[in-house]
């Protein structure tokens, strides 16, 4: 008797689907991680701007040069701000992708419990037919024991 678990595609479907949610996940961390990363260095250099800017100061400067400066740290702030909305919502996308991962994992453990208690039974089955077997045997032979 071959074991065959009646939801091994749903099982294999289910198994694909955790697998993709999981490439899915990962593609959302790595974005994640570019646009942080991005953010970092943005911020990182408006410091180090806002440090030669105020050095620059202490020496005297010119007003053409601080405009120059100024309109630099202006367009620095705007890219500092789309890049924080673009980790917000890469964040929020990784978020999801991890949920629906979490999801896709947990379907998958059913399904994994179900065919792990189905075979337990179907072994059970097999045992009980292999009791019965011996148990008629048994009768055989000491029936035909009993006749001669």
């Amino acid at each position: 008797m071959i074991y065959q678990y009646k939801f091994e595609k749903i099982l294999t479907i289910k198994e694909k689907e955790k697998n993709d949610a999981l490439a899915k996940y990962n593609a959302a961390v790595k974005r994640f991680e570019e646009v942080a990363e991005k953010l970092y260095r943005l911020l990182k250099k408006k410091e180090e701007l806002l440090d030669f800017q105020q050095e620059k100061l202490r020496n005297g400067l010119s007003i053409q040069e601080i405009r120059h400066h100024q309109l630099f740290m202006d367009n620095l702030e705007i890219l500092v701000s789309h890049c924080q909305q673009e980790v917000i919502e890469s964040r929020y996308k990784m978020n999801f992708q991890r949920d629906a991962l979490m999801e896709r994992n947990i379907e998958v453990k059913k399904y994994e419990k179900m065919k792990e208690n189905d075979f337990l039974k179907f072994l059970d089955v097999i045992k009980e037919a292999e009791n019965k077997q011996m148990d008629e045997i048994s009768i055989r032979q000491f029936l035909s024991k009993g006749v001669r």
